[in-house]
């Protein structure tokens, strides 16, 4: 599993011109789910964008020392699997991307994992296979990139 994580002042995602989901301050995170992957990699995916010290602690003035649990932030949640395409050539191929047909469940448990996992309104998401417009305000910019599985070497 892949997740690019971005901190953002705010995010929203729009479909057919309706916005569905919106958040304040937090994590906008892009995932891409590979056709490998099982719960354990949603697990590591959760427990780290969870608890990644990308925000600053105002009393301490510590840049990175607070999560978005700490900070009492949102997430926004967008399935992306793009973010395993490879070119050949000049175009893209994504056939290590897991189909959709077992991607949308997959994807709709590792939603639930994360509302579970902190609180279930902080937790949006877009619309799974939909074509949908990404709306955010980065804060920093701070932007991290995420794999569950380390390529063997």
């Amino acid at each position: 599993m892949r997740a690019v994580v971005q901190r953002v002042a705010s995010a929203s995602v729009e479909v057919e011109g309706s916005t569905v989901s919106a958040i304040g301050p937090g994590l906008l995170v892009l995932v891409g789910l590979h056709e490998s992957d099982v719960d354990s990699d949603a697990d590591y995916i959760c427990r780290k964008v969870l608890n990644m010290r990308l925000f600053p602690n105002e009393e301490t003035g510590k840049t990175w020392d607070h999560s978005v649990v700490q900070k009492n932030y949102e997430v926004l949640l967008v399935s992306q699997f793009t973010l395993y395409g490879i070119l050949k050539g000049n175009k893209p191929d994504f056939h290590v991307a897991m189909p959709p047909e077992k991607a949308k469940p997959f994807y709709a448990s590792l939603v639930e994992k994360f509302q579970k996992a902190y609180k279930q309104d902080a937790i949006k998401d877009g619309v799974f296979g939909a074509k949908m417009k990404v709306n955010l305000v980065n804060d920093g910019p701070v932007t991290m990139h995420l794999d569950s599985a380390q390529p063997s070497k």
